[in-house]
């Protein structure tokens, strides 16, 4: 004779936690900043304009690219304007700073909305090789700065083969 087995509510099974103490720090301070202390600092970044957010949190992209006869640096930089940037050249580094600021208002009768945003970058670089700066050039579209840096001394490449 058969029997019933007893129904019981099938529990769910957490997934397992990751044993990296460095995930359960930031975790911690995931928490403390969301919840804790200085929870009117934690501002919801998603409603403010594009132009406020664009150094939010983050540095910039930027790439060096090494050529034989000179070096290549791009950076990303949405939210600048050309005239709001300042870059400056050694012969082995490049500092690039980049200032936003955006003001919105809307008046209707007794309405008054205003929203002020500023945000600023600096960067400085180490170069892979001495740049002649006097003939640095520097051209700027659409966020995109690019630098051209013509070297000191040309590279020689050699091909190593891989056994």
């Amino acid at each position: 004779m058969a029997t019933k087995a007893s129904k019981q509510p099938i529990q769910k099974v957490e997934p397992a936690r990751s044993m990296n103490p460095f995930d359960d720090m930031e975790r911690m301070f995931e928490n403390f900043f969301s919840r804790g202390l200085l929870h009117p600092l934690n501002m919801d970044w998603a409603k403010l304009p594009k132009e406020a957010t664009a150094f939010q949190g983050k540095t910039p992209s930027v790439d060096v690219i090494d050529r034989d006869k000179e070096i290549i640096v791009k950076a990303e930089l949405p939210g600048v304007e050309k005239d709001d940037l300042d870059i400056s050249v050694t012969q082995n580094t490049v500092t690039i700073k980049g200032t936003t600021s955006h003001e919105e208002k809307e008046e209707d009768g007794n309405f008054y909305h205003c929203e002020m945003s500023h945000g600023s970058y600096s960067r400085t670089l180490s170069l892979p090789a001495e740049v002649d700066d006097a003939k640095a050039n520097a051209k700027f579209k659409n966020g995109v700065l690019k630098l051209t840096l013509p070297k000191l001394k040309t590279s020689n490449r050699t091909t190593v083969k891989v056994d």
